[in-house]
């Protein structure tokens, strides 16, 4: 029974196209200022940040579920410490949908504490898009060693050249 309930809940997940997109963000040289055109049939749903950062956060056991689990998510396959190193940052998940038929883009903007004012894009295509998608972004690494933390953030679903779709932190402006 628990193998069915399994099977059916992996036919209903690839049904609806809970996927994501098999390869890396791109990293844009320049984020563009886009037109704003939002579209009520396209819609961010949910919004999960996760920071991974044992200088702010120190990693003590918990009996709380939710928290053991991302910990073990993140450092899935990590063999030794170097691997642990290079999974230290900031994960953020994006939930969305598309109630019609359309070429988007999904964008993740953000500035990090070391860089001041200056914006970094990474974006993924989703040609035909319909249903509710999950979008991944990692500052991961060098990049979160380096530059710091994100401290501001905006995602934006794109259409033509346009931001149909709109979701941002609260020191994004």
């Amino acid at each position: 029974m628990k193998r069915f309930l399994i099977q059916c809940t992996a036919l209903v997940l690839a049904v609806t196209g809970w996927s994501t997109p098999p390869t890396p963000p791109r990293l844009l040289e320049k984020a563009r200022v886009l037109p704003l055109a939002l579209d009520d049939a396209v819609e961010f749903r949910k919004t999960k940040i996760y920071l991974n950062d044992p200088t702010v956060l120190k990693p003590e056991p918990t009996q709380e579920e939710m928290i053991s689990f991302e910990r073990q998510r993140v450092f899935f396959g990590a063999i030794n410490s170097a691997d642990r190193r290079e999974r230290y940052g900031q994960y953020f998940t994006f939930f969305w949908r598309t109630a019609r038929k359309a070429d988007l883009t999904m964008r993740f903007e953000y500035r990090q504490a070391n860089l001041g004012s200056h914006v970094q894009a990474r974006e993924f295509s989703y040609p035909a898009a319909k249903g509710s998608f999950r979008s991944e972004f990692d500052i991961i690494g060098d990049d979160f060693v380096d530059e710091g933390k994100v401290t501001a953030w905006r995602a934006v679903l794109i259409e033509n050249g346009k931001i149909v779709a709109l979701n941002q932190s609260f020191l994004w402006n």
